[in-house]
């Protein structure tokens, strides 16, 4: 093989892993700034504080400072914050469980405030990437609209689809989507009074792959940026995103939504590396749109780790919640043996998702 063709074939193999790698990095930041919330409140409330570690397994790199050590370990797929008597056993006075039941609760809580924070960074990124911020209010029809055919009009404000508050575009887009029948009920917004359209249907198409998407028949209406409408809808955004979150488990608790339909690390690292080759080639062309997309994957994973580790699931952050809540309620803690009893079944149960979840992503990887 000639130096030509063996650049050649590095330079696919390398197009192919820089990809992984970013994914990767990514999910090792997150994990650093979930660990860094419990780390930086604990340290705030004076809590030992025994290891802080950025990965897992065997460390690189290890360094001790004052009462904490500090480790870099070789697999980016983890963290960890290990504070003194985070079980309750230890009678060192600054161990976490000798402290306060409202200081423990921030420190708890404060991973996902810090995940649910990058996301909104995140989200504030793209807001400030587009030209205009869109907003919920119909401002033109393409020719033969369905919708308008339906009784939507031209800058008709969009309040609510189904039933189910709209403030944000995608909010609107969520809702479209999410329905099976491709017909909705609206409530808008129309001259300053608020009407209710009923049955508006919209046209449908059938994708590649079986699916039935319906076809956006209508533009919105853009606003010129501001510092405090950007921060504004910035907000809004991560909000939707949260509440998207919140109705996706809902619906896969209802059954709208199979284990099929999850995904877990390995299917969530080829979405993001999906999303930074696209963007990497749409770079080279001169647009934007991959980027966007990428850094959308980014805020939604953020957002959703924060959400879904704030849930009162045992082993997660939000069942630790709800123990002390419970402690701050009754003015007395529940015995430590039952809190790890519950914890522990929780840690099965989760480990049994992520394993069945992970073949999941497994299969969809090799059928491509």
């Amino acid at each position: 093989m000639d130096v030509v063709s063996l650049a050649i074939s590095a330079g696919a193999v390398w197009g192919k892993v820089w990809p992984i790698l970013l994914a990767i990095l990514f999910f090792a930041m997150i994990i650093t700034i979930h660990e860094f919330g419990h780390f930086f409140t604990a340290k705030l409330f004076r809590i030992k504080v025994n290891e802080f570690s950025i990965g897992m397994g065997p460390a690189i790199l290890k360094k001790k400072k004052g009462e904490t050590q500090y480790s870099l370990r070789i697999l980016p797929i983890g963290g960890y914050c290990a504070m003194e008597g985070e079980d309750g056993d230890s009678e060192d006075q600054n161990a976490f469980g000798k402290k306060a039941a409202w200081k423990r609760f921030i420190v708890v809580a404060a991973g996902a405030a810090m995940n649910i924070l990058l996301g909104i960074i995140f989200v504030t990124v793209i807001v400030c990437m587009d030209d205009l911020i869109p907003t919920p209010q119909i401002n033109y029809f393409y020719e033969n609209a369905y919708s308008e055919a339906g009784g939507l009009q031209e800058k008709d404000v969009i309040l609510k689809v189904n039933g189910s508050r709209v403030f944000t575009t995608r909010d609107l887009s969520y809702e479209l989507a999410r329905d099976k029948d491709a017909v909705y009920d609206f409530v808008v917004r129309r001259d300053g009074v608020k009407v209710n359209v009923d049955g508006v249907a919209f046209q449908t198409v059938e994708t590649e792959d079986g699916k039935t998407d319906i076809v956006y028949d209508f533009t919105v209406v853009g606003v010129k940026k501001t510092f405090f409408n950007v921060i504004g809808s910035s907000l809004k955004e991560s909000y939707s995103i949260a509440r998207i979150v919140w109705k996706s488990l809902f619906d896969l608790v209802t059954g709208r939504y199979g284990l099929h339909d999850l995904s877990g690390p390995i299917g969530t690292i080829k979405i993001i590396a999906n999303a930074a080759s696209e963007a990497a080639s749409d770079s080279h062309q001169g647009s934007i749109i991959g980027l966007e997309t990428l850094i959308n994957i980014m805020a939604f994973i953020s957002i959703n780790l924060g959400v879904f580790n704030l849930l009162p699931i045992p082993a997660l952050d939000g069942g630790r919640l709800f123990f002390i809540l419970c402690e701050m309620i009754r003015r007395k803690p529940i015995l430590p043996k039952y809190e790890k009893y519950v914890h522990a079944a929780g840690m099965v149960l989760l480990l049994l998702l992520m394993a069945v979840v992970s073949v999941n992503d497994i299969i969809n990887l090799i059928r491509g």
